[in-house]
């Protein structure tokens, strides 16, 4: 077993840790030829930062496109759409919130995290307890699809250091947020952002003060190091 992931099991004890090996996993998605990533991978680690505090999130930096030499493997995850490659660098430990897409997410880890993950149905008017959640530690260099509607949010650090993580989702996705006059739809509630449904822990002011609906009970789940 990987020492690092040894670690965080011993540090929590109460959080079963599962690995992106174990044939769960396959519910939530799957894992990708980080070869294909090598230049990904090299501009998160030479041109992006981790901020002293919190996360920093950028939806889009074409650079990183550009610096791509086969996007082959991204027009086959998306069907030949456009798609934004960003990334989150950062701090967080916490749960907190947890969104879906209903497009297919490719998580870049260039460090080892740990992520958070759900499955739309186990929502219930519009609230999820976060017992049903799957933690999986991704160790550093992994890349990962993620299925459409699979629930998610930020990783979590496993280092003090932090974590860099490329995000690729179609275009437009996260940048835009969507206030509706009326909910048409069951799901309406969870709108948030373009192509990003939302729900929060209550813990999270931050995301409250902005319009998140509050839909998630029990532990705000926190992942020590």
């Amino acid at each position: 077993m990987n020492e690092r992931l040894e670690k965080l099991k011993a540090k929590n004890k109460s959080l079963e840790l599962l690995e992106i090996s174990n044939k769960s996993f396959k519910n939530y998605g799957n894992i990708l030829d980080s070869n294909e990533f090598l230049e990904y991978f090299d501009y998160l680690d030479q041109h992006t930062h981790i901020p002293e505090q919190n996360n920093v999130y950028v939806a889009h930096e074409e650079n990183i496109l550009k610096e791509l030499k086969d996007t082959y493997i991204l027009s086959r995850v998306f069907g030949f759409v456009d798609v934004q490659t960003g990334y989150v660098n950062g701090h967080n430990t916490k749960l907190n919130a947890l969104e879906y897409h209903k497009s297919s997410e490719v998580i870049v880890a260039l460090s080892p995290i740990v992520l958070l993950l759900g499955l739309h149905k186990d929502i219930n008017n519009h609230s999820i307890d976060s017992k049903s959640l799957k933690a999986f530690y991704i160790p550093e260099r992994t890349v990962l699809e993620l299925h459409p509607r699979v629930l998610h949010f930020s990783p979590c650090k496993t280092m003090s250091t932090g974590f860099k993580c490329g995000i690729v989702l179609p275009m437009g996705t996260n940048t835009e947020f969507i206030k509706l006059d009326d909910n048409k739809t069951e799901e309406d509630v969870l709108l948030f952002k373009t192509n990003k449904w939302l729900l929060v822990h209550n813990e999270h002011q931050k995301m409250i003060d902005l319009g998140a609906h509050i839909g998630i009970t029990g532990e705000n789940i926190e992942i020590k190091f």
